[in-house]
């Protein structure tokens, strides 16, 4: 605790716990329906309705529904960030840059896996606006430093996430690819250029 009023200024609101009981019910009832029914067959009126909230909360705490899908990725960006920051090596530190980098793509192949609908919808919620996502900018840093012994670490970043573009792996799964090609596929663009392959 701090004695500094300034600090005290800086604190965000506490959340009301009426409003942080209909946050939590809203998401578990908007990963329910996206589940069940993908993400484009779910309204935020069919949200409202399951979460047992009026439309209009829904709509005052998210925006739309790329807003809605923006909160539910949150958790799981935040435990894969953790993971890279504290986790264990090789995909937390403690292992060589490449073994990193490697490690963090087949993360972010199974988190895409997962996801994929939800991070579909967020990275094109408006153009540009994958490049504009908080996330993002956080695993394009972390690339950028583990490839600083590259020319140009700030591109090849970019050039690595391109490759777990959720719009491009949607297309690659319509076309007959499985995620096991996809995972393999981003594995191999990552060892020829980071590890000098063929």
């Amino acid at each position: 605790m701090t004695d500094d009023p300034n600090q005290t200024a800086r604190r965000p609101p506490r959340e009301r716990a009426d409003a942080a009981r209909n946050r939590r019910r809203i998401l578990e009832a908007a990963a329910r329906l996206f589940a069940e029914h993908g993400v484009d067959g779910v309204t935020m009126d069919a949200v409202a309705q399951a979460a047992a909230v009026g439309k209009g909360t829904v709509f005052r705490r998210f925006g739309d529904k790329s807003g809605l899908v923006a909160a539910l990725l949150d958790e799981r960006e935040r435990q894969l960030q953790a993971a890279v920051l504290s986790g264990d090596p090789p995909l937390g530190p403690g292992a060589p840059p490449e073994q990193r980098v490697a490690a963090f793509l087949d993360a972010y192949v199974s988190y895409l896996a997962d996801h994929l609908e939800l991070v579909r919808l967020s990275e094109t919620a408006a153009p540009g606006a994958r490049y504009r996502i908080g996330a993002y900018h956080f695993w394009h840093r972390h690339l950028a430093l583990l490839c600083a012994h590259v020319p140009d670490p700030d591109h090849l970043a970019h050039v690595l996430l391109g490759a777990l573009d959720a719009d491009l792996n949607r297309a690659l799964l319509d076309r007959g690819y499985d995620w096991p090609r996809i995972r393999a596929g981003v594995g191999d663009l990552a060892a020829r250029i980071l590890g000098g392959g063929p």
